[in-house]
């Protein structure tokens, strides 16, 4: 696959060389045109063709994030890893500068810690101008020591994180490292020679003096020495300091981050668990309200059934003494005038017996009569009297 690393390539810092750029930003450069036509294919060699063509550096830009070819490039090389001294000579290159910034940017993101310092530290002397893409897709004007002063001091650069290195005073402890020289510290030194060999107008004028300024011994001189000595320490003791300023700074921001991405996170589980009890307490209420509805409904037919006994055990004694109480003119054959009550029909009634057993004879004073009289009843005759 034209994608995947050299077989013959080393691992750097543990890993892929590839991996020291993000996935996402991997597949980005992946699929744009300039990887598959520009890139496809290069070497060591023709990779400079390549570089000597480019008029800007930078990251990714616009809204989809697109890579730009000095990008494609930088992954160029982590795939094909030249040689150490290709990338020396990309860096020593001054007719190029876009050549040299390339090399510097890939040494940064391979090479170990003192071969960082100590070839990107003499390019603070470079000052020519650079085009940078910005993510808007707009262009900046930057200078190369610009630019290697954020490879050595930064974590970021070209949207993507530079590996870390010790810091330059650790490595001069260790003396792993020469003490930094400024190019301005030379400047002053060879002027100090030509003052040397300047010889005093008038001795009697300046006296010891001038004596002790053509012998090299001036106080002045060795003040201003040992002031900028003193200067060019303090620069690199504020230079560590700005440093881990920035990189404590840096790890604030990164612990407000965690910190406000937790707090939401927080805020987001409080806020499920808020709406599953709501959710949790209206189940309850609807079960209840169907539990109260269903009993409501259970004791009203309990009710009804109740009040159907009531009536049905009722209606019988309710019938009993309506029909007792009732107008009609006849019942079980004994006749009843409208409107009497029960006393008056039952008078009614004995009065009638008597008057029938009277009627029949069957209470005749004499015995024979009335023995007459019954057997004349039964045979249906008219009694004796």
């Amino acid at each position: 696959m034209a994608n995947r690393t050299d077989p013959t390539a080393k691992s750097i810092r543990g890993t892929n060389p590839q991996n020291l750029v993000e996935k996402i930003l991997r597949s980005k450069i992946y699929q744009t045109t300039y990887w598959k036509e520009q890139c496809f294919g290069l070497t060591a060699e023709t990779l400079v063709d390549k570089a000597m063509e480019l008029d800007h550096l930078g990251g990714t830009y616009g809204g989809n994030r697109k890579p730009t070819p000095f990008m494609c490039l930088t992954m160029k090389m982590l795939q094909i890893q030249p040689e150490k001294e290709i990338v020396i000579e990309f860096i020593k290159n001054e007719d190029y500068k876009y050549v040299r910034v390339l090399g510097a940017f890939y040494l940064r993101l391979t090479g170990v810690d003192t071969d960082v310092y100590h070839y990107l530290e003499p390019l603070y002397n470079d000052y020519r101008k650079l085009r940078r893409k910005l993510a808007d897709g707009n262009f900046t004007l930057t200078h190369v020591d610009e630019v290697i002063d954020e490879l050595l001091t930064k974590d970021y650069s070209c949207d993507i994180a530079l590996p870390r290195i010790k810091k330059r005073m650790t490595l001069v402890s260790l003396k792993l490292l020469e003490e930094r020289r400024s190019a301005l510290e030379e400047d002053f030194e060879e002027e100090e020679e030509k003052e040397e060999n300047i010889l005093p107008v008038d001795e009697s004028e300046e006296g010891a003096y001038e004596k002790e300024y053509y012998r090299g011994r001036s106080p002045a001189r060795d003040r201003n020495r040992d002031r900028r000595r003193d200067s060019h320490r303090y620069r690199d003791r504020d230079y560590d300091r700005d440093y881990d300023r920035e990189r404590e700074r840096g790890r604030g921001q990164e612990r407000d981050r965690d910190r406000d991405r937790e707090r939401d996170r927080d805020h987001h589980r409080v806020r499920e668990e808020r709406d599953y009890g709501r959710e949790r307490d209206g189940r309850e209420r609807e079960r209840r309200d169907r539990d109260r509805d269903r009993g409501r409904r259970r004791s009203y037919s309990r009710s009804r059934s109740r009040s159907r006994d009531h009536k049905d055990r009722e209606g019988g004694e309710y019938r009993k003494r309506h029909a007792r109480t009732s107008t009609s003119p006849r019942r079980n054959g004994d006749a009843i005038e409208d409107g009497s009550t029960r006393e008056e029909s039952r008078k009614k009634k004995e009065k009638k017996e008597k008057k029938e057993k009277k009627d029949d004879g069957t209470d005749h004073p004499d015995p024979e009569i009335a023995e007459a009289n019954r057997l004349r009843a039964s045979l249906g005759l008219k009694p004796l009297k």
